[in-house]
């Protein structure tokens, strides 16, 4: 391990202010959860599960919303891309607490189709500016500092709540977005290396000319000038080109990338199947008040393994250390009260971080500049998805057997999906060499 990589690191000007920027930028909307879930419930006396609803179309809206955002970022750049979303964060969760119920359900999920995309962003910036095992440190840093957001964020959202106005806390949500937003429109980092830019604008270049001339020429010649050119073209800006003009428009997806996208998924599930779980069983002993111990100790491993994994010289692939993750959380099931369960979150806490750490850095390493926002966007989709199916197939496992099972249902079930992923992999990759031959 080298701890040198982090000084490095925070000496750089421009990585040091999108780290800070993305953790300022995260902050509200690390509070909104519980600001609507209180506000439908306190203020607006619903019930908890009309309060899921809302946020289950906040989450579908995010799912959905990510990819778009994302490519537009690629294609019309960062300042033009986030214009949508400013005005709209601005705009609805200012308007959310003061509309009925059924408003509120249309609200959340157009806000969440427009919500300012902080993660691909800041993930898309961070893989230009840093290169290398600089690269490792910096997605460590980042999830070590997302960690610390949703420490915070969700206390500070439930203290408004309850002793200030929710409709204020979502006001402010809304607000501080914007403003986040603004931010990074006038910081602009980089989504792009100079390097691709200059590569992209020579390619664009070339083939404006080749048009000019197809175009001049006799339309006998012009045909028959395209067809050759067609014919002998290999440069990758024109290939890209045809790649995302498929009905599809995802030519850079590839078997190990969707193998990330799973281990996002995984992910995603695991930590709020974890999450439902504490509370389940701290709610089952009688301990619901000591929640707050439980989740600092899980969070704190978190943001120390994220500080370990990003000093490594080497790299863990993420489906490895997912896997692990898993693996460690079905223990959890053994807790008993408050301190053995806040000993046993400690290992599967430390490989939180690492294991968004190390599959930010494996969706840099394999899509290519022009569509890595893009890339990133599905990364955060399927987090947010794992993360919406995490919870109630843990609350079913908890109802239908005990608190005890959400543990073991979820670590069973991510191991499961892990290896039947890597099997399908190596049956792919077994039929490739074998076509090949």
């Amino acid at each position: 391990m080298n701890f040198k990589l982090y000084g490095q690191l925070l000496r750089d000007a421009p990585i040091r202010r999108v780290l800070l920027v993305g953790m300022v930028a995260r902050f509200p909307h690390s509070a909104a959860g519980v600001l609507l879930t209180l506000h439908i419930v306190m203020t607006m006396d619903r019930g908890y599960a009309e309060a899921g609803v809302v946020a289950a179309l906040v989450t579908i809206g995010i799912a959905v919303g990510a990819p778009w955002r994302g490519r537009r970022v690629d294609t019309v750049g960062l300042r033009r891309a986030l214009v949508p979303s400013v005005v709209s964060e601005a705009v609805i969760w200012s308007v959310v607490p003061h509309v009925s119920y059924q408003w509120v359900l249309v609200l959340a999920l157009v806000g969440g189709l427009f919500t300012l995309p902080v993660f691909s962003v800041v993930r898309q910036a961070l893989g230009v500016l840093a290169e290398g095992e600089q690269r490792r440190t910096a997605f460590a840093v980042d999830s070590i500092a997302t960690e610390l957001v949703f420490m915070m964020g969700p206390a500070l959202g439930a203290v408004v709540a309850t002793q200030v106005s929710s409709a204020l806390g979502l006001t402010l949500v809304g607000l501080c977005t914007a403003a986040a937003g603004l931010l990074l429109m006038w910081f602009n980092p980089p989504t792009r290396s100079p390097a691709a830019m200059t590569a992209v604008e020579e390619a664009d270049d070339q083939d404006a000319a080749a048009a000019a001339v197809v175009a001049s020429a006799p339309a006998a010649i012009g045909e028959a000038s395209a067809e050759l050119a067609l014919s002998g073209e290999r440069r990758p800006g024109l290939r890209g080109r045809v790649r995302s003009a498929l009905p599809a428009g995802l030519s850079w997806v590839t078997v190990s990338v969707v193998v990330v996208f799973t281990v996002a998924a995984g992910a995603g599930l695991l930590l709020s199947a974890t999450d439902v779980g504490i509370v389940a069983l701290l709610e089952g002993t009688g301990h619901s008040g000591q929640l707050g111990l439980v989740f600092a100790c899980w969070c704190a491993a978190s943001a120390i393994g994220g500080i370990l994994y990003g000093a490594m010289n080497r790299r863990i692939p993420p489906m490895l250390l997912l896997l692990a993750m898993a693996v460690l959380t079905i223990p959890m099931s053994f807790a008993t009260d408050t301190l053995s369960l806040a000993l046993l979150s400690i290992a599967p806490g430390l490989l939180c971080a690492p294991v968004l750490s190390s599959a930010s850095e494996r969706v840099a390493d394999l899509v290519s500049e022009e569509r890595r926002g893009e890339a990133m966007g599905w990364y955060g989709s399927a987090l947010t998805s794992g993360t919406a199916l995490g919870a109630p197939a843990t609350g079913l496992a908890i109802d239908a057997i005990g608190p005890w099972a959400g543990f073991s249902f979820a670590g069973g079930l991510v191991v499961l999906m892990g290896c039947l992923v890597l099997t399908v992999r190596a049956v792919a990759h077994r039929r490739a060499a074998a076509s090949v031959r």
